[in-house]
């Protein structure tokens, strides 16, 4: 994931650019490959994550987009190493509020997150029009480009950083850019609550006629982070 941030002028050491594998969304966002299959999908906000690396390798069409794309691929790299091994020194203190059975230890989830920011890395150096640079609550695309959203980590997750209504127009800006649906995960905060607000997106997507559904998924690392809310348009 990544932070936006309220300056119009991005300094590197205000983001963290730490992501999450291919398997990882898969499982997070309860898919197999054949729902994702002649799709076109976008991950948003996609920070360090494999996702469109290691789907476009099977074939699938994916772009990405981030706040963090700003920067080099190189600038990136070094950051997203020094922000892994940061968060890997003070995981240790705080192992009790995660749950270890996807990943079997510290080491285990260190090697994930470097695969992760490797392959990242990687394919933005061989395909770089296709990362663009997104400031949320404004997405870079035109109207119903995508098939599929994913957004990972990111909205609700931070209800201390971000109000009501950037929550409430950054998900109008995924409607506008999707045809049918949006999947984000999870639906609580950083310390495991449910989003507060939750229940008024609902409601506000609901009159917009959308069809919501809360998906307890296989996935659960942070603890209580174990549901995702599907977005049929």
């Amino acid at each position: 994931m990544s932070e936006e941030g309220e300056s119009t002028k991005l300094e590197i050491d205000r983001i963290i650019f730490i992501g999450r594998t291919y398997e990882e969304y898969l499982h997070m966002f309860r898919l197999h490959l054949a729902d994702l299959e002649g799709k076109k999908i976008l991950d948003c906000p996609a920070g360090a994550c494999s996702f469109t690396a290691i789907g476009r390798n099977k074939g699938l069409n994916i772009e990405a987009c981030d706040i963090a794309y700003t920067f080099n691929a190189t600038e990136l790299y070094n950051k997203g190493k020094d922000d892994l091994n940061h968060a890997m020194g003070k995981m240790q203190s705080s192992k009790s509020n995660y749950c270890w059975s996807y990943f079997k230890n510290i080491s285990h989830l260190k090697r994930h997150r470097m695969q992760a920011l490797t392959d990242c890395i990687y394919d933005m150096e061989q395909y770089p029009k296709l990362y663009k640079v997104a400031s949320l609550p404004k997405i870079p695309y035109k109207n119903n480009e995508f098939d599929i959203l994913l957004s990972a980590h990111f909205l609700f997750m931070y209800a201390d950083h971000f109000d009501y209504n950037f929550h409430k127009q950054t998900i109008n800006e995924m409607l506008r850019v999707t045809k049918k649906e949006i999947r984000i995960f999870p639906i609580v905060n950083l310390k495991g609550e449910r989003y507060e607000k939750l229940d008024d997106i609902i409601k506000y997507l609901s009159e917009l006629g959308c069809k919501i559904e809360e998906v307890k998924v296989d996935y659960e690392f942070q603890t209580n982070a174990n549901t995702m809310l599907k977005i049929k348009k």
